[in-house]
């Protein structure tokens, strides 16, 4: 059988196993859920944060995050020097802001026959009060690791532990010895870590149905992801230049999410700047490994404030984010500027740099026809009302029903405005007509309407911005 008509099949594997096999309680209190219900993660970088000095630098990040519905940072770390003393901050805050966290073991980093020393880790940060119990045990995943001995993981974790690494079933991984697995795919994708091309289109669905499959009843931790997009040229060792397919990605994944109903999402990310899929606020303190120069004024929060009646249905089980709705909203996003435009002259990627992991691109990142010149539209109202969206000069008119619903309209320099009901505002940035720091910039700006509370890179959040540009001003010195 042909790989698509296997996937497929997958796919209507899982939403029939979601919809009989799993059970929602209708507790929505945290406690219940660990012992059944959904719960929500979010991915968070910890390579990014070894410039913090105290447990209170972390607790914007805690209470942000569990405003929005997030019962739980997955600690992504690796074996930096300063991983167990952020790890120590990290635990600290959430105990102090009823939040929960739990290791996520980077096998970027981690080697696969260090399944003992990852127990040990489990059991090391195991029993302090804001690690997440599932079923009354320990919980703990990874990012990649197939291979690893689960069993000497959970002997030296002292066996107590609910084990969710992101093994990879369509590698022929076997999920025998799992509680439960993580797909880390959010976007569609070639089947080959790029965005999809013509013959070769798997969906995060598809995803979905191959993990369901495999795991054969046991829960499913399903992945959510707003964007993907990196532009590391030659200055970095960690050259990478490629995007995924975002658009509307973020509004439709929580839209299936509501029908799949998998016991655990896990939101990709929190703080991966560097691949454009932040949902947290540019001024958590973090250090700058290059990503300031296509992060720098690109807040994404207002992405978590579109999350937030579909994550309250969700932990409800039911499909209808329309009656977590509270206030009427505009939330919406785009690209700095069309894809048509040239920065060849000034790009950042269009000289030689290391290709060894083949992810380097010269010029405009691989995959950027798969983005629509578009400016995205979410409306959560209350009521039903007409939308007016005006770009370039140009207003266009919908009718937008009460309850959660997208629009979009095309790109074109200059402002943009919002309308509806008693809400009006303009963007938080216009469409540019230029390449804003020299280069080609496929990260989304994210706003709403009203607008919230601004957020900015600090000081150590843009330190290299200007490191390998072709140009005199970016950031803070300007556009």
């Amino acid at each position: 059988m042909h790989l698509q008509s296997l996937l497929k099949l997958y796919a209507a594997a899982a939403l029939a196993v979601s919809s009989s096999a799993l059970s929602v309680p209708r507790s929505n209190s945290l406690e219940a859920r660990q012992n059944g219900g959904p719960l929500v993660f979010c991915h968070f970088m910890i390579g990014i944060v070894g410039n913090r000095g105290s447990a209170a630098d972390f607790d914007a990040d805690m209470k942000n995050a569990k405003a929005a519905g997030i019962d739980a940072f997955a600690l992504n770390i690796g074996v930096d020097s300063y991983t167990d003393q952020q790890l120590e901050y990290a635990y600290e805050s959430a105990a102090n802001n009823g939040m929960k966290v739990f290791i996520s073991f980077d096998f970027n980093w981690y080697h696969t026959d260090q399944g003992t020393q990852v127990g040990q880790m489990i059991q090391k940060y195991g029993s302090k009060p804001a690690q997440l119990l599932v079923d009354g045990k320990i919980f703990a995943s990874s990012f990649a690791g197939d291979g690893v001995d689960s069993n000497a993981v959970r002997a030296a974790a002292g066996g107590n532990i609910f084990w969710a690494p992101n093994f990879h079933p369509q590698q022929g991984t076997n999920l025998g010895a799992v509680d439960s697995a993580f797909n880390w795919m959010a976007w569609p994708s070639d089947g080959n870590n790029k965005a999809p091309k013509p013959g070769a289109n798997v969906t995060v669905q598809d995803g979905d149905g191959i993990y369901t499959n495999a795991l054969a009843g046991k829960p499913y931790l399903a992945p959510v992801s707003p964007w993907f997009s990196t532009h590391f040229g030659a200055e970095v060792p960690y050259s990478k230049n490629w995007v995924f397919p975002g658009d509307f990605l973020w509004f439709d994944r929580w839209t299936e999410i509501l029908q799949l109903k998998p016991r655990f999402v896990e939101i990709i990310t929190w703080n991966d700047y560097g691949e454009s899929h932040y949902v947290g606020r540019l001024d958590s303190p973090h250090g700058d490994d290059g990503n300031s120069k296509w992060t720098y004024g690109m807040p994404h929060n207002g992405w978590l404030d579109m999350a937030e009646p579909f994550i309250a249905a969700y932990k409800q089980g039911s499909n209808d984010p329309g009656a977590h709705i509270t206030e009427d909203k505009i939330v919406y996003w785009f690209r700095p500027t069309l894809s048509s435009i040239n920065c060849d002259a000034t790009d950042t990627t269009m000289g030689d740099a290391d290709n060894s992991t083949g992810n380097y691109f010269k010029g405009r990142p691989d995959g950027y026809q798969t983005l629509q010149d578009k400016v995205f539209i979410v409306t959560l109202l209350k009521e039903a009302g007409t939308l007016e969206v005006t770009v370039g000069g140009k207003t266009q008119t919908f009718q937008a029903a009460a309850g959660a619903n997208k629009f979009s309209v095309d790109m074109a320099p200059g402002p943009i405005s919002f309308k509806v009901n008693n809400l009006s505002g303009d963007a938080g940035m216009q469409i540019l007509d230029h390449c804003p720091c020299g280069i080609y910039n496929f990260n989304a700006y994210v706003g709403t309407i009203p607008a919230g509370v601004p957020d900015e890179l600090q000081p150590a959040g843009y330190s290299n911005i200007m490191n390998g540009l072709k140009v005199a001003t970016c950031g803070p010195s300007g556009n």
